[in-house]
């Protein structure tokens, strides 16, 4: 069952989020997905035999997106299943969900990313008729240092 995450559900998305960004504690990922709730953003979860198993969460994008000639478009931030549920197309039902809710903001196109070197997030980009747009190495130098 997938539902849109708020209140309690909220804090087992932020948990899930944490499985996924394990760099953060779930605290300041729950505060962030509050905020993107509250603004222009959703978060979906996934829950299966009544325990959390994935989640998603997507907002609007009014900058440019790589590859589209809209604007806002929908954006899939992050998704993550659980390793013992995934297998069961949870995935794809969060991603619907993120598309439909993309759609209902009046959005045309819909947009992701992923690090290069991430097969599984590539190959589920691909398989659920996502187009790679463009692939980039990004460089970043620190000012006012010696080279």
């Amino acid at each position: 069952m997938i539902l849109k995450a708020d209140g309690e559900n909220l804090a087992h998305a932020a948990a899930l989020a944490c499985e996924l960004w394990p760099g953060h504690t779930p605290e300041e990922l729950l505060a962030e997905l509050e905020a993107l709730s509250r603004s222009e953003g959703a978060v979906f979860l996934a829950v299966e035999d009544g325990a959390p198993a994935g989640f998603a969460q997507c907002q609007l994008r009014h900058d440019y997106v790589e590859g589209t000639g809209t604007s806002p478009v929908g954006y899939l931030e992050g998704v993550y299943v659980r390793e013992e549920y995934r297998g069961r197309g949870l995935a794809k039902e969060l991603l619907r969900a993120c598309e439909g809710w993309a759609r209902e903001q009046g959005c045309l196109e819909f947009a992701s990313d992923c690090e290069l070197d991430n097969g599984v997030s590539i190959a589920f980009h691909l398989g659920s008729g996502f187009a790679e747009a463009n692939r980039i190495v990004c460089f970043t130098k620190r000012l006012g240092e010696e080279a």
